[in-house]
């Protein structure tokens, strides 16, 4: 279990701090709903969480496979929906993993990958789209 403090500080942010490590962060409203767009939205961190875990679920499968993945990257593209709610309707994820070239590797690494506990507790009304590619 992990505890995540919340606290509204007005102007359409509000402040999260991380128990566990006393880290915080503040979301913001974007520009298209009223707010400034000055930090992440939350539908931007359910962006981010994606490729996040993503890419460490990747890192973890590496370390077993003794694989160095450093220097792996990517992009998350988040297009916003109205069905009759404003939603994330669609995400484009694309991940480039640095250091691999064996076919056995790159399967084990996109199975992780597309089985990350942020994709599998994302709804099936959201179209998640992702593309893998590999550079040694």
């Amino acid at each position: 279990m992990v505890k995540i403090d919340a606290v509204y500080e007005g102007s359409l942010k509000v402040s999260l701090k991380h128990e566990p490590s006393g880290e915080y962060l503040v979301s913001s409203a974007p520009i298209d709903n009223q707010g400034l767009g000055d930090r992440f939205s939350p539908t931007d961190l359910l962006a981010t969480a994606t490729i996040s875990c993503k890419i460490t679920l990747m890192g973890i499968e590496a370390r077993k496979r003794n694989l160095d993945i450093k220097g792996t990257f990517g992009t998350v593209e988040k297009h916003m929906i109205a069905d009759p709610f404003r939603r994330v309707g669609r995400l484009v994820v694309n991940i480039t993993v640095k250091g691999v070239n064996d076919e056995a590797d790159k399967k084990a690494l996109i199975y992780v990958a597309d089985n990350c506990p942020v994709r599998k507790s994302i709804s099936e009304k959201v179209d998640v789209e992702v593309h893998y590619f590999f550079e040694e």
